[in-house]
């Protein structure tokens, strides 16, 4: 059995984010998509045995 611990309230964290931060950040979000994307193309490919060509 597991120690029961008391429920505690949800805690909010605040933090500050500069703008230049927060773009960069919105930047890099934008191609992690997109490589996400063109990877799950490619292993959709794959398992269809489909040849990727490059262009």
């Amino acid at each position: 059995m597991g120690t029961l611990l008391p429920k505690m309230p949800a805690q909010t964290l605040y933090v500050t984010v500069r703008r230049d931060e927060l773009r960069r950040l919105k930047e890099e979000r934008d191609q992690l998509q997109q490589q996400v994307a063109q990877l799950n193309l490619l292993l959709q490919q794959a398992q269809d045995g489909q040849v990727p060509t490059r262009a």
